[in-house]
């Protein structure tokens, strides 16, 4: 399945999930979210996303793993991923597969600015 609007939101806290859910439906996405690794992952070997927000420490999978799965994957290659973590150690890691990087906190006003890029 692809959506040409479909976003997927992977972050463990369900809070701060609903919160970039919202503000990428007010963007125009369709949203899906995720809150562990390996359902992202099974998630991801189903569909093709025109966009995935990415925090790095999941719970059974963490971030970095989806990352590179995804940039490893033909199919999700070129998947825009927006990599948004509280630990800037991560930064180093994933700056060179992310397409943005962004530390927690984010505004909302931040990232519908950001996520418009990729509607």
């Amino acid at each position: 399945m692809t959506s040409d609007q479909l976003a997927l939101v992977i972050e463990d806290d369900a809070e701060i999930a609903r919160f970039f859910a919202l503000v990428l439906k007010d963007v125009g996405f369709t949203v899906e979210s995720l809150h562990n690794g390996r359902a992202a992952l099974a998630r991801l070997a189903e569909i093709v996303p025109r966009l995935v927000l990415l925090d790095m420490n999941m719970p059974s999978v963490s971030g970095v793993e989806i990352l590179n799965r995804i940039r490893a994957d033909a199919r999700l290659e070129d998947v825009p991923v927006i990599v948004i973590t509280a630990n800037p150690q991560m930064v180093d890691h994933v700056y060179d597969l992310a397409d943005l990087v962004l530390n927690k906190p984010v505004s909302y006003d931040q990232l519908r600015d950001l996520s418009r890029r990729f509607v």
